[in-house]
């Protein structure tokens, strides 16, 4: 019987994946210029292909697209940044406050935690990212709300860019990010939403910091080697 409901991989999801995958993991660093040719050239594709990869990405966030030149990697500025957190310490406020009022514990986002705090030096950078950025999605989704959930899935390009940069100017996400994840999680279970919700405000505060540059980490977290700049052109792509 064939299985319902799935759909073969075009070439073009292919082609924004990897790419996807090499902005998100700071291998396509910010300003990095993606030229149509050249990335046909390099994995082996048409350039409709990789105009429409593009456009993927576009929609997305991850590129930003202007009239006569290529498609490029933004970086954020402070006050995109800064916008960004007012939002999310809105939602993600709101979240910790009604899981800690129903008395709910948040299992997906237990889950990341635990990941979030095993990891050391040896553990991919995407994979620390991976289980931090879990954690926050765990707490919105248990709140049980598609809006809320939707919402918050919206900046996900954005925080990703966070961590990108914030690798930049410190090698790596601090450690005591998890202890505060932790603080979070045992308000929550606690049922104390004032502690929760001002540990969360207090944590989301500290992420502006330490991404501009602002607050300095409390120890090295030494995860992950630390990533490259930006170029203008991108030399650095290569297909897997």
């Amino acid at each position: 019987m064939k299985p319902a409901g799935l759909r073969p991989l075009s070439t073009t999801d292919a082609l924004a994946d990897a790419l996807r995958e090499r902005i998100l993991s700071g291998e396509i660093g910010a300003t990095t210029a993606l030229p149509e040719g050249e990335i046909a050239a390099r994995f082996g594709v048409a350039r409709p292909t990789v105009r429409a990869a593009i456009q993927v990405l576009v929609f997305e966030g991850l590129l930003r697209r202007e009239r006569n030149r290529s498609a490029y990697v933004p970086r954020l500025t402070a006050d995109e940044i800064r916008d960004l957190f007012v939002v999310r310490k809105a939602i993600e406020t709101h979240a910790v406050v009604t899981l800690a009022e129903r008395g709910e514990r948040p299992v997906a986002a237990e889950r990341a935690l635990e990941r979030h705090e095993a990891a050391g030096s040896e553990t991919p950078w995407t994979e620390v990212v991976e289980a931090a950025t879990d954690f926050h999605r765990g707490l919105i989704d248990a709140v049980d709300s598609v809006r809320l959930s939707h919402l918050h899935r919206s900046l996900a390009a954005e925080i990703r860019f966070c961590h990108v940069q914030l690798r930049e100017r410190h090698g790596g996400l601090p450690p005591e990010r998890a202890t505060e994840h932790r603080a979070i999680f045992e308000a929550v279970v606690g049922r104390d939403a004032a502690l929760a919700a001002a540990l969360l405000r207090d944590h989301l505060d500290g992420a502006v910091g330490l991404t501009l540059g602002e607050l300095a980490p409390a120890a090295a977290s030494g995860v992950g080697p630390t990533a490259t700049g930006g170029s203008s052109t991108c030399a650095s792509i290569t297909p897997d």
